[in-house]
């Protein structure tokens, strides 16, 4: 049988994350034997084998990574569904909105009026994150719907509305030759020998390769850049959160960036469904001021 019960995806989970039975037993609460032994025996319902032991501890193999991708997305739903269930048990619950902290703050505002103007429309809850983790939040059912930017951010699995495509500009520090500038080219800003492209890390936790410096805040950036030890490229609306240390030049060449509303796909609720008609109208309405 290929059916898999939670509890075996949260032991694999664990082992593949740690890469240690011992530390795997101790996160998870129970015993090394019995996790070594539930390892084993989903290696041998899959026929596959997903972990390669050793003294030191043990490394994915292959088909290993394809399961922990996997078990990620499938743990996540489970919890969601959770969420969501009750959630639904309880109308008079907010629904949240995640959005990245300092990003599209105008419109963040425009939309925050607009819903609290409609009569029906349920109350709703900010939840701002970091760069990125919008996704996740949705796809665990920690937030109701985010607002994303296409195409940086994964929107798979989601639907989405609309809601500003605009320019893009480069954030850099107000002492900095470019700061004189009154535009740049994406060659430029990506190929400033003492301004390297800080590094964001990846879904596992690495970070890219590369000169700039590691960051996983924005608060960290801004202050990198203030500094003078980095540079960003941003959606020009984004520059709400931009310190005085900053001055915003435009990338004249950078792929416009759409902001969009971003909810699951599968989501039904007439809450929502109210939040989003709003959200629409907005977008369209011919007596709407300019987002940008």
């Amino acid at each position: 049988m290929d059916d898999l019960e939670t509890r075996e995806l949260r032991y694999f989970v664990a082992v593949a994350e740690e890469l240690h039975f011992g530390r795997a037993a101790e996160r998870l609460g129970i015993a090394q034997p019995p996790l070594s032994r539930a390892i084993s025996a989903l290696e041998r319902r899959l026929d596959v084998r997903l972990l390669e032991r050793d003294h030191r501890g043990a490394e994915l193999t292959d088909a290993g990574a394809v399961l922990l991708r996997e078990a990620r997305i499938a743990l996540d739903a489970v919890a969601a569904a959770a969420r969501r269930t009750r959630a639904a048990g309880d109308p008079e619950r907010p629904l949240v909105l995640a959005t990245k902290a300092g990003a599209s703050h105008e419109l963040l505002q425009r939309l925050l009026d607009a819903w609290a103007g409609e009569p029906t429309a349920p109350r709703v809850e900010v939840l701002l994150c970091e760069v990125g983790e919008q996704a996740g939040l949705l796809r665990r059912g920690r937030a109701d719907l985010a607002i994303m930017h296409r195409p940086v951010d994964d929107l798979a699995g989601f639907a989405t509305e609309d809601l500003l495509t605009e320019g893009q500009v480069a954030i850099v520090p107000g002492t900095h030759p470019l700061a004189e500038r009154h535009e740049v080219t994406l060659a430029e800003v990506q190929h400033v020998p003492d301004l390297p492209i800080a590094r964001w890390p990846r879904l596992d936790g690495t970070y890219p390769e590369g000169p700039g410096p590691e960051v996983r805040t924005q608060s960290q950036l801004a202050q990198l850049v203030a500094l003078g030890r980095t540079l960003l490229v941003i959606p020009a609306s984004s520059r709400a959160w931009q310190w005085p240390e900053h001055v915003a030049v435009p990338v004249v060449d950078a792929p416009p960036i759409t902001t969009v509303l971003a909810w699951p796909a599968h989501a039904r609720s007439p809450r929502l469904a109210s939040l989003i008609r709003a959200a629409t109208r907005l977008r369209v309405g011919a007596a709407a001021p300019p987002l940008s």
